[in-house]
């Protein structure tokens, strides 16, 4: 067989370069993980350095998920709104029953109890502390109470029913405070705006305290960066290794933040269940679950990677080689 007519050696054949997504990808996994074992290298200022960002998110996380307990009690309380009926003293049963039935069937109301007199009278003497003072009078002065629940939760409904209750005259007195609901509601309105400039504020602080970071890292490896760009290095490759260091930074605050969050309200369960057991509530404190721990970690990351890169960004070119 002639050479020039011999089929190619599958052995012989040169490898084909690799695409140019795959050499990308692998560059800045390489990067990521070398930049960890930088990180690694000094341990303890960079933990102390993690401690700090951790501290920093932990405080905006931890007043966000109680501010969600708050808003979640606060949503039961508001749920299970009750307007009471002081009936008039001169109904007798039968004119009770026939209001309790109709009540019973409003279709504003959801549900209906009825306390009588004596249930009340007993009631009162356990709460009140006047029992020998309620034994000594001729006749139980209090009269039958209804207890009604709203089949809605809006509050211009709710004194909407209440104004038409009151005018029946089979009721004497129809009272529902519903004024420290509203203001529980305002208070956490600017409880929760406090929180978003506080936890703006020390993002902020974390920016700066990783930039500052990087900025150090960036001086005590001047020179090694001075001999990058005298071989021709460009500043995308020289700027990759500290961005991941940002990243890295932000990553392990956000996992202490994460720790400190969740030791906090680890602890609170206790007194918080004995305190919910006291009134019959079935209130469970929530804490981060995974979708909120990733977000946080997210969060952390990004804010890395947002102050490494304007540390990068400004220290970078002021470094020149001779």
């Amino acid at each position: 067989m002639n050479r020039s007519t011999r089929p190619p050696n599958p052995s012989r054949r040169k490898a084909q370069p690799s695409q140019p997504s795959q050499v990308w990808f692998m560059a800045h996994v390489y990067v990521l993980f070398s930049s960890l074992k930088l990180l690694a290298r000094t341990p303890l200022p960079n933990l102390m350095t993690a401690a700090v960002i951790g501290i920093a998110l932990a405080l905006p996380t931890g007043l966000y998920l109680l501010l969600e307990n708050v808003q979640q009690v606060s949503s039961e309380w508001g749920g299970v709104a009750q307007i009471s009926l002081f009936l008039n003293p001169d109904l007798n049963k039968g004119e009770v029953e026939n209001l309790f039935e109709q009540l019973y069937n409003h279709p504003d109301i959801s549900n209906v109890r009825l306390i009588k007199p004596d249930e009340a009278l007993k009631e009162y003497k356990e709460y009140s502390g006047f029992k020998a003072a309620l034994e000594a009078l001729p006749e139980n002065p209090l009269p039958a109470v209804l207890v009604i629940q709203p089949a809605t939760s809006d509050a211009m409904a709710i004194e909407h029913l209440l104004n038409t209750l009151k005018q029946s005259d089979k009721i004497d007195i129809a009272q529902f405070d519903m004024l420290w609901l509203e203001r529980l509601f305002v208070i956490m309105k600017i409880v929760r705006r406090s929180v978003l400039i506080l936890a703006s504020l020390l993002c902020l602080g974390v920016l700066l305290v990783i930039g500052n970071t990087i900025r150090l890292t960036i001086y005590n490896r001047r020179e090694e960066i001075e001999i990058y760009k005298l071989v021709g290095a460009t500043d995308i490759f020289i700027r990759r290794p500290f961005l991941y260091m940002g990243f890295w930074y932000g990553f392990f605050g956000g996992l202490m933040a994460w720790l400190i969050v969740s030791l906090s309200f680890w602890l609170l369960k206790g007194p918080v269940r004995q305190l919910v057991g006291l009134y019959r509530s079935q209130f469970e404190i929530l804490t981060l679950d995974v979708s909120s721990t990733l977000i946080l970690l997210l969060i952390a990351a990004l804010l890395g990677l947002a102050g490494a890169w304007l540390a990068v960004g400004r220290h970078l070119k002021a470094i020149q080689p001779h």
